[in-house]
């Protein structure tokens, strides 16, 4: 790991959230254009979703491969050469994972899109002289998918090395379970609890809340942790060392279930059938800190946190999350709010499945926008300005505010509604909205926070 790599919570600084699938040609003219305009406005770190292939709901956090990269964000006018050195290079660094995913991705194809356990057993089941066969048959589309896979890292790389030129560092995320239908799933059947028919015997959610009588049905299986002790965790520490050879620190989604795991029997209609179960978070921390010695993670620790779940970031020294949406309730002890932050920690104005600040802001109930205004001393003018002045004065070492709010966009610029699968992942920058003025003006507040 090189030394930026660790250098992103050094000092202050402050960062914009803004996934790939909001750029054209994300890989190469359009995320360098982004990158030289963070520079300028003073900004030092982008945040990103994930990066792998996704689905028909285009979910960054349901796609078909962790490892793979989504090739709708190569920019199709800088094609380096799938062959001599780098791609033969290429071939063997990526030889765990580049021959499964290809695989899994042309036989979904042959099956019409249908789940890797419905297709005939030769092929659910991994036979070997079926898959050698396969690689006969069907070399040339084979070959295709690890070429574009191969220009993805290619361009990959070529992001990263101009982000770090202009001193921006990249602040990823990766899933903490997987999708059912991936190339991971089918490949690593041993480390989740399947039948033998490759179906989940428990699948994962979260319980009911205030929010949901019903709790949240996810429907990803549940890992075998018990096996994964076994071999050291090399399923989860080959993820993280997959994405932090392209990020520079990795948020864990759902951190809370490294404490325990909402476990749901397969087939209930809704969560509330689920029980709370063990994760040996601690253990499989360790096994990362051990490859990892920096352990360049931040918690997503939002949602339902007990103090086990509180103890294991500490643990560990990991950053945690502060949301200033979520922090207007009434309690003047709410963890959200800017007064009871901490310095280890990365404070959001929202997240890419809030709204809009100026969305959330023009929904509230009288009485907390009251209450905001009043905190922040000053009215709904200029809203969500406030709100990321908030941030960016917050104690927090990072501060982070998604790119709708440095633009003032409403509710129709959302990125993603929980709990809805029409709608979503579907928001695209508008042209020419990243303007020399609009980075003189961030560039001021993020000196006056010392966050330049």
């Amino acid at each position: 790991m090189d030394s930026a790599a660790i250098a992103v919570f050094d000092r202050r600084r402050s960062g914009v959230l803004l996934h790939l699938s909001s750029l054209d040609a994300a890989l190469g003219r359009g995320g360098r254009a982004f990158i030289d305009w963070l520079a300028g406005a003073g900004f030092s770190v982008w945040q990103i979703l994930p990066l792998g292939p996704t689905g028909a709901a285009r979910s960054p956090y349901w796609v078909r491969s962790d490892f793979a990269g989504n090739t709708e964000f190569i920019d199709g006018g800088e094609r380096p050469r799938a062959e001599g050195g780098p791609y033969r290079a290429f071939l063997e660094g990526a030889q765990s994972w580049l021959e499964d995913y290809a695989a899994f991705e042309v036989l979904s194809a042959l099956h019409g899109g249908a789940p890797w356990w419905q297709w005939p057993a030769e092929y659910r089941d991994r036979d070997a002289a079926a898959l050698e066969l396969l690689q006969r048959e069907r070399a040339d589309e084979l070959s295709r998918l690890k070429m574009d896979q191969f220009v993805f890292a290619s361009q990959w790389q070529g992001l990263r090395a101009h982000a770090h030129a202009r001193g921006v560092r990249l602040l990823g995320d990766v899933p903490f379970y997987v999708a059912p239908d991936s190339a991971e799933v089918w490949t690593h059947r041993a480390q989740f609890q399947l039948d033998a028919a490759g179906l989940p015997r428990a699948v994962a959610g979260v319980p009911p809340d205030y929010f949901s009588e019903l709790g949240q049905l996810w429907g990803n299986p549940l890992y075998d942790w018990s096996r994964m002790r076994k071999d050291g965790f090399e399923f989860w520490r080959a993820r993280v060392r997959c994405q932090l050879e392209r990020v520079d620190v990795l948020r864990i989604d759902h951190f809370r279930a490294l404490a325990a795991h909402w476990a749901v029997p397969a087939g209930a209609p809704d969560a509330r059938a689920g029980a709370w179960h063990r994760t040996p978070g601690r253990a499989l921390l360790k096994a990362l800190q051990a490859e990892f010695s920096a352990l360049p993670l931040v918690a997503e620790d939002l949602g339902y946190i007990t103090p086990d779940v509180e103890a294991l970031r500490r643990r560990f020294r990991l950053p945690g999350m502060r949301v200033l949406q979520f922090a207007f309730d009434g309690d003047p002890y709410n963890p959200h709010l800017p007064h009871m932050h901490r310095h280890n920690s990365v404070v959001y104005t929202g997240t890419h499945d809030n709204d809009t600040s100026a969305g959330w802001f023009a929904s509230l109930d009288g009485e907390t926008k009251g209450r905001l205004e009043s905190y922040l001393g000053q009215g709904a003018r200029g809203m969500p300005e406030p709100l990321i002045r908030a941030a960016c004065a917050s104690v927090a070492a990072l501060a982070v505010v998604p790119l709708q709010d440095l633009l003032g966009l409403g509710t129709e610029a959302r990125l993603n509604t929980p709990g809805t699968a029409q709608g979503n992942w579907s928001w695209k920058m508008p042209p020419h909205a990243l303007t020399h003025e609009l980075a003189q003006h961030y560039a001021a507040l993020n000196r006056l926070y010392a966050r330049s």
